[in-house]
C-alpha cells in the first residue's frame, strides 16, 4: 500500500473538513414517539423534544410550518401535543385547556402557567450563579481582601474586613476566587475562571485612606485574604432557543472543577467565545484517537518514544473523529463559553472536538 506524507499536525484538521461536510440529519421522528404527549409540570422543551427526535435540536423544524404553535418556547404544563403529517412530513399541533378564572365579588384574575424551560434551571442555576469567566486584565484590576482588626486570614459571614479600594458608586459587591487560568489547545489564555465566594456590603468609615471597610454576608464558604472584589452580579440569559451549530468548530478546554472524565450534565468549557456562538446552540462533541505513525511497527504517535512536534514530517495515519455526545452553551464570555452535556456514551474530557451535532 503506498503511504502518503502527512504533516502530523493537519491530521485533526482534516478530519474536522470531513465532519463539517456530512449532510444534515433527516427531519425523522423516533420509532417509539407517542402519538400524543401531555406536558407536565417539571419537563423542559430539551425533554420533550428527545421524546419525538434522536436529534432534538431539529425541534423547531416540527412547528416552523405550523400555524397552532407560534412559539416552541411558549408550551405550559397540560397542553397536549399531538403528532401529525402534512405531505409525508410530521408537524406537531397543542391542543391547550382555555384558560381558567378565578372569581371573587371585586376583583378577575386569570390563572396562566409559567411555560415550561429550554433546560432545567435546577441544573444550570448553580453554575450560572457562581462561576464566571474573566479577561486577566479585568481580573487583574479588581480589588483584594486585605485582612481584619483580629489577624484572620479566613473571614466568615459577619465579619467586618478591609480591602483595597475601589473607585466607584457601588456599595454591593461579590467575593470572588480564582480557581483556574483557562487556556486553549495552543496555550494561549481564555480568561480567569472564577468562584462565587460570598456577598459584601460597603460600611462607612470616618478615616479617609485606599481602602474600603466592608461586611461580609451571605457567604458560600469562607473568604480569605487576596480574594477578589466584583461589583454587580452574575448575569445570565433570559431565554434562549435550541440553534444547532453549522460551521462552528472548536475544543473542550476544561471543566469547573478539574475532573479528569465529565459525563451527563457536566459542565464544560468551550474555546468558543461570544461571536462564535450563543446561549441555545447545540454542538455535537466528538473523540478522535491518536494519530498513528505509520512504520514496520506502528506506533501511536504519544507513546513514549514515538517521533513528534516541531516541523518534522512523518508518515501518519489520522484516526476518524467519532461522535460521543452532545452539549447545549448556555452562558458565553468573550473568549470562551460554558455548555452543559446533554448526551455522552463515554468520558469526555480536555481536547476532545465540537462541531455541528
Amino acid at each position: 500500500m503506498k503511504k502518503r506524507l502527512i504533516y502530523a499536525r493537519r491530521a485533526t484538521t482534516l478530519i474536522l473538513g470531513v465532519l463539517l461536510s456530512l449532510p444534515a440529519f433527516a427531519l425523522q421522528l423516533k420509532d417509539s414517539a407517542p402519538e400524543t404527549y401531555t406536558v407536565k409540570r417539571g419537563d423542559t422543551l430539551w425533554e420533550i423534544a428527545s421524546i419525538f427526535l434522536n436529534e432534538p435540536w431539529l425541534w423547531p423544524e416540527l412547528w416552523r410550518t405550523n400555524t397552532q404553535i407560534d412559539n416552541p418556547h411558549l408550551i405550559y404544563p397540560g397542553d397536549v401535543i399531538v403528532v401529525g403529517y402534512i405531505n409525508g412530513q410530521p408537524v406537531l399541533s397543542v391542543k391547550r385547556d382555555k384558560l381558567a378564572y378565578n372569581l371573587s365579588p371585586s376583583t378577575d384574575k386569570r390563572i396562566k402557567s409559567k411555560p415550561v424551560d429550554v433546560l432545567s434551571w435546577i441544573t444550570i442555576s448553580p453554575f450560572i450563579r457562581h462561576h464566571m469567566l474573566i479577561d486577566e486584565g479585568s481580573y487583574s484590576a479588581l480589588p483584594r481582601l486585605l485582612g481584619n482588626q483580629d489577624g484572620n486570614v479566613r473571614f466568615a459571614s459577619d465579619d467586618f474586613v478591609l480591602s483595597q479600594q475601589q473607585f466607584s458608586t457601588d456599595d454591593q459587591y461579590r467575593v470572588i476566587r480564582k480557581h483556574a487560568t483557562i487556556k486553549n489547545l495552543e496555550g494561549e489564555t481564555l480568561g480567569i475562571q472564577v468562584t462565587h465566594v460570598s456577598n459584601a456590603s460597603l460600611v462607612e468609615k470616618d478615616q479617609a485612606d485606599d481602602t474600603m471597610l466592608l461586611f461580609i454576608d451571605d457567604a458560600n464558604q469562607e473568604a480569605k485574604r487576596g480574594d477578589k472584589l466584583m461589583a454587580g452580579g452574575f448575569s445570565h440569559p433570559e431565554d434562549f432557543e435550541l440553534i444547532p451549530a453549522t460551521s462552528q468548530r472548536g475544543a473542550v478546554v476544561g471543566d469547573l472543577h478539574d475532573h479528569d472524565l465529565l459525563g451527563k450534565y457536566d459542565v464544560v468549557i468551550l474555546d468558543l467565545g461570544s461571536m462564535d456562538v450563543a446561549p441555545g446552540t447545540v454542538l455535537g462533541v466528538y473523540a478522535q484517537g491518536p494519530a498513528i505513525i505509520d512504520e514496520d511497527s506502528p506506533r501511536y504517535i504519544d507513546e513514549p518514544g514515538a517521533k513528534s512536534g516541531g516541523e518534522w514530517f512523518i508518515d501518519t495515519v489520522a484516526q476518524p473523529a467519532l461522535k460521543v455526545g452532545e452539549v447545549i452553551v448556555f452562558k458565553t464570555f468573550d473568549a470562551a463559553s460554558y455548555g452543559l452535556i446533554t448526551r455522552a456514551n463515554r468520558g469526555i474530557k480536555r481536547g476532545f472536538i465540537v462541531a455541528k451535532p
